[in-house]
């Protein structure tokens, strides 16, 4: 580019470099703005636009670099100027001109991006530890200095953004607390209901919740470093707090230049976004629209797009609001808003249904003839979203019965499928990509799912989509033609099959060797470190514990115990087959006792301690280890239980010894690790009462020897295991189960039972007979080989943990203190420690 060209071009100037301000400079890129356009971008954070929807990522090791957004080269155009680490501290409207700290820039044309900040109460003694925000990346590293020794975090705000950082607590390793001023959490998207749903479940994870709490000032604390007075004359002390009580427009820079202010905040716009002076436009949170301000990122991508196509020349669509519908994941709960989730419009009639035991809700909002879907709200399962949002935004007729749009799978009707969804069916709001345009992208040569998100952009705003767009995208390519992509993730091209065959044929056995060789990128996902943490504990049986594996392990399997809702653990030791000896109750009993445990024998005839906190783990499983006991595995994707009836040694009707070949099955596979939790059952005859045929492996006797059954369970989806084979010996039965649990495991996808993966099997029965009885595919001595590695190779693994005191050292309640969380209480019920009910008010701290 010349000086003549660039001398011609007009300024624009734009302030702010947010995800909405950099998604403008795309957009105007994109409709060629250079060198009409000479740009400068002012941005007040050191580092350039970031992933703000992914915030929490970095307390989990992301680092800052990886949340940017675009390349860096985006910036190093001739005509496009970015200033880091720049204030915008004045419009000079008269002389079309922005002043910043380091002298002024004139504009032709003006574009605000600054959109908004954290609103903190006016509260005496907020300040320090006790006056966090969680907004952007220096926000984040202040908040991980405060958290250095600190034992509890409490988060003023039960909003989306506050339940985002009380999950960075957690992370942290803190004990969190949410108060809210609102009675309910999330109140905003969801109903009554719906807020109660989610509480229960947030208050599973550990972290408490107190409703209806006004803070009025933050003194010293007498065994926290704050303490919280609320209104009512309750209390909370803390080690810091976090605020994250709404946001508020960032329009102090508009308000200053005398631009129009919209009547709750905000630079007031119209369909253009353009704002009271004509050479200047608000775009994202800082700009009201009809008296609102939207706080996604979906309306600031639409306002940015109207306006670049404005400066460009090019056409668009004016903006009249946006789509508020939206699919989150907070604390690992699902929850979704959708349309009119409160069914504000007249005449709306709702459905619900209420799962108080799950803590699962579904509402679905209908027009008063029940032709239409207006809103749903869900929580728990998000399974759901997808196509409610499709009968909502493309207008499509609702069921003969909306209700069962939102029941639960038996009753339920078929999800709307992708090839139902008409051609501008809306796919990804953020950036407003059309199933059509999808299509497009695909006859324009995109061949894969991650050619369609660069090309599109769809699913790369919040992320809600992207499950959607996978769907659509593998249903476009087969109606091409074309070879569907079934990548694991956007780090592995393959499937878990494919990973399963390499990490066997190449002998791999770490996650990072793997990614090197077969991956993209350095970190991998929740995805794909769990996925491949299974493929390598099925290969080669190695302890989870090493250092090179526990960073892929969810959260049991990180701590070998199951998280329960008031934030302990249980402790379930192995009880083979449900026999077990006086000595080993007695054992049981003692440890139960001399911890203060809830004792309660299980379905599958193992004995659950409950209560357990993190610190103690080690030191009650080394009392049951020196008892004789092993893990149960309660944890893991693995061997839970062979369930067995007394068989022919005490019962009248028993015709084999259902109890040993129960305690041979669970000493075999004891350990074995799959693509998802594995249940057997051993039955001495026909009776059936160890309930063999609802098992992924049953077993039932006959006088001339066992019946093999597979792929049943219970569950949410009961399915009867099928008979398999019949009359076998106890060698054979062995051989043929190495043989079907280890070609499951070789083939089934990441997460899949037994029972799913044998109805996605092509050839169905007859197929799996034909493979591990008649050796179809010649891979029985293989399969055998395989299965007896893994049986060489097991070790209990709390006994490998307690031996390596460097393990040891990670079982901590908290990061810098050995002791156990003080907000934890057990009381008498039933003559057994139950976990006190935590109030709905503060927590009187002097009760501790």
């Amino acid at each position: 580019m010349n000086d003549a060209t660039l001398g011609a071009a007009r300024t624009l100037v734009v302030v702010g470099n947010g995800m909405v301000g950099h998604h403008f400079v795309e957009q105007m890129l994109a409709l060629g703005a250079l060198p009409r356009w000479r740009i400068h971008v002012y941005g007040e954070e050191p580092q350039r636009a970031y992933d703000r929807v992914h915030l929490s990522e970095y307390f989990a090791g992301r680092d800052a670099g990886s949340l940017a957004l675009g390349e860096p080269d985006l910036y190093r155009r001739d005509g496009l100027t970015l200033h880091l680490g720049q204030t915008v501290l004045g419009i000079d409207r008269q002389r079309k001109r922005v002043h910043t700290g380091s002298g002024s820039q004139p504009y032709d044309m003006l574009v605000l991006a600054t959109g908004s900040y954290p609103f903190v109460p006016n509260i005496e003694g907020a300040q320090g530890n006790a006056r966090l925000v969680y907004r952007t990346l220096q926000d984040l590293d202040r908040i991980r200095e405060a958290a250095r020794g600190a034992r509890r975090g409490v988060v003023v705000g039960g909003g989306l953004l506050g339940l985002e950082a009380a999950n960075a607590l957690k992370s942290l390793g803190l004990r969190a607390e949410v108060v809210e001023f609102a009675p309910r959490l999330m109140p905003v998207q969801l109903d009554e209901l719906g807020g109660e749903a989610l509480k229960a479940r947030v208050q599973a994870l550990g972290v408490g919740v107190h409703l209806s709490r006004s803070t009025q000032s933050i003194t010293a604390g007498q065994d926290y470093r704050y303490r919280m007075n609320f209104s009512d004359g309750q209390y909370l002390e803390t080690d810091l707090v976090v605020f994250s009580a709404g946001i508020r427009a960032q329009d102090s820079l508009a308000r200053s230049g005398g631009l129009a202010i919209g009547p709750r905040g905000g630079v007031q716009v119209d369909d253009d976004c353009r704002s009271s002076d004509p050479h200047i436009h608000a775009i994202g949170e800082c700009a009201s629209w009809q008296g609102s301000c939207f706080g996604l990122v979906a309306p600031g991508y639409q306002m940015a797009r109207r306006v670049a196509a404005l400066l460009c020349d090019a056409p668009g669509e004016p903006f009249t609001g946006a789509d508020l519908s939206t699919k989150l994941k907070l604390l690992g709960v699902d929850v979704g808003s959708i349309g009119d989730a409160h069914g504000a419009t007249r005449g709306a009639r709702s459905y619900r249904y209420i799962d108080e035991a799950g803590a699962s809700y579904r509402k679905l909002v209908v027009s008063e003839d029940g032709k239409r879907v207006l809103g749903a709200v869900l929580v728990g399962d998000n399974s759901y979203y997808d196509t409610l949002l499709q009968y909502v935004q493309n207008g499509l007729e609702a069921p003969r019965d909306p209700a069962s749009l939102i029941l639960p799978a038996a009753g339920a009707a078929p999800r709307l499928g992708v090839q139902a969804l008409p051609a501008g069916a809306t796919i990804c709001s953020c950036h407003n990509v059309s199933k059509a345009a999808i299509a497009q992208a695909i006859d324009g040569g995109c061949t894969d799912l991650g050619a369609v998100k660069a090309c599109t952009k769809a699913a790369t705003g919040c992320g809600g989509c992207a499950a959607l767009l996978k769907q659509v995208v593998e249903h476009a390519l087969a109606e091409r033609g074309v070879a569907v992509d079934k990548s694991l993730c956007e780090h592995f091209a393959h499937t878990r099959r494919e990973l399963y065959d390499i990490v066997r044929v190449q002998g791999i056995e770490d996650f990072g060797t793997l990614l090197a060789r077969h991956g993209r990128g350095t970190v991998g996902c929740d995805i794909c470190k769990p996925t491949v943490a299974s493929i390598l504990a099925s290969c080669w049986a190695r302890p989870i514990q090493d250092p090179a594996l526990v960073p892929l392990q969810d959260t049991n399997d990180t701590f070998m115990a199951n998280m329960q809702k008031d934030g302990t653990y249980s402790v379930v030791p192995r009880i083979p087959a449900g026999e077990i000896t006086p000595d080993g109750l007695l054992a049981i009993g003692a440890v139960a006792k001399k911890y203060k445990l809830y004792t309660k024998i299980t379905g599958g005839q193992r004995i659950d301690l409950f209560g357990a906190q993190l610190h103690e783990l080690p030191l009650i499983w080394g009392e049951l280890i020196e008892a004789g006991f092993e893990t149960g595995h309660a944890y893991g994707k693995s061997t839970r239980t062979v369930k067995s009836c007394v068989g022919s040694t005490w019962c009248r009707y028993g015709v084999q010894d259902s109890v040993q070949m129960a305690l041979r099955l669970e000493h075999r596979y004891k350990g074995l690790r799959a693509p998802h939790k594995l249940k057997f059952a051993v039955s001495g005859c026909t009776r059936e009462c160890a309930e063999a045929q609802s098992k992924d492996v049953g077993v039932i006797a006959t006088e001339k020897g066992w019946n093999l059954y597979v792929c049943g369970n219970g569950g949410m989806r009961p399915r009867h295991a099928e008979l398999f084979a019949t009359d076998l010996d106890d060698a054979t039965l062995l051989r043929y189960i190495d043989r079907f649990l280890m070609f499951y495991i070789r083939t089934a996808d990441k997460l899949q039972r037994t029972a799913a993966w044998r109805e996605s099997l092509e050839g169905g029965l007859d197929y799996l007979r034909q493979v591990v009885i008649e050796d179809s595919l010649g891979l029985a001595a293989e399969l055998e080989a395989q299965m007896q590695q893994v049986v060489a190779r097991y070790e209990c693994e709390w006994a490998n943990a307690l031996a390596d005191p460097e393990k040891r050292k990670r079982f901590r309640t908290f990061v810098n203190d050995g002791r156990g969380d003080p907000d934890i209480r057990m009381v008498p019920e039933r003559g057994q420690p139950r976990p006190a009910a935590r109030p709905e008010a503060a927590v009187a701290e002097e009760a501790l």
